[in-house]
């Protein structure tokens, strides 16, 4: 149940918005569209991603409370233009949850949450006539290693899966050989190909240990780039740029980054 304080957080956060778009309001905020606000609602997704991924419980709140109002601000600007408002968006939402979670709000009963995911692409495929695939629609800005994951995990609701991480660990050894073989071929399409089936392999791995593979090579990429300003840093030190370095001295520079790095993260955990 909704208790007291959030009540009046969600009225105080709604108020704002409303004062905001309102005649006394802010010059910017009543000139924005949907169509100017989805840059905003990009950023805020990703940079809420980025605090999850970091465990940043503070910079977690501060950044889906920013999602949230860009939701409300959004739904008030479609409301403006007589299409469903605010309070519509929400009954439709809960609605829409209720139908597809019969084993909750009805009798059905399941024996697990995966059997409760493919109920759900089941229901949502039924709501729509029993048209279209499983697999449901790809968003065209969706992140690559997202819509492959989402993928994947589509099919699986349907058994249409690994049974378990050492099937999809062997196709990751599978693709690998393949590359090999395409670059003898010296077909550099067939090499594209095989590295695109390298890459949804290994996304398949992750999902079945449970990993976001967005999120880890978004963290792996920040350590890449951490470690990279350290070895120009130190460089520097010496009068050096990255071009007149060795590989062997970048290579140093670059462990020593590394142990540094596991150094401050063991000091965190005491």
């Amino acid at each position: 149940m909704v208790n007291n304080r959030e009540q009046k957080g969600f009225a105080e956060l709604l108020g704002v918005c409303r004062r905001l778009r309102g005649p006394q309001g802010c010059p910017w905020d009543r000139e924005q569209t949907l169509e100017t606000m989805t840059p905003y609602l990009t950023e805020e997704a990703v940079e809420s991603g980025e605090a999850i991924a970091a465990g940043d419980r503070e910079a977690i709140a501060e950044e889906l409370g920013d999602l949230m109002f860009l939701a409300i601000f959004c739904l008030e600007l479609l409301g403006e233009r007589s299409g469903p408002g605010l309070a519509e968006a929400m009954e439709r939402a809960a609605e829409k949850l209720i139908r597809r979670h019969p084993h909750v709000y009805g009798g059905a009963e399941l024996s697990g949450g995966e059997a409760a995911y493919r109920q759900w692409q089941e229901i949502k495929r039924d709501e729509k006539g029993g048209a279209g695939s499983l697999l449901g629609e790809h968003p065209k800005g969706l992140p690559a290693l997202v819509g492959a994951y989402r993928t994947q995990e589509k099919a699986a609701a349907v058994g249409f899966d690994w049974p378990s991480p050492e099937g999809a660990f062997a196709k990751v050894r599978e693709e690998l050989a393949e590359i090999e073989q395409a670059m003898e071929s010296d077909s550099p399409r067939d090499v594209a190909r095989e590295i695109g089936d390298l890459l949804f392999a290994v996304v398949n791995v992750a999902r079945h240990l449970a990993i976001d593979p967005e999120r880890e090579l978004r963290a792996t990429t920040h350590r890449f780039r951490d470690r990279f300003h350290h070895i120009e840093r130190r460089l520097a030190e010496r009068g050096l740029r990255p071009s007149d370095a060795t590989l062997e001295l970048m290579d140093t520079l670059w462990n020593e980054a590394k142990a540094r790095a596991a150094g401050s993260n063991n000091e965190e955990r005491e």
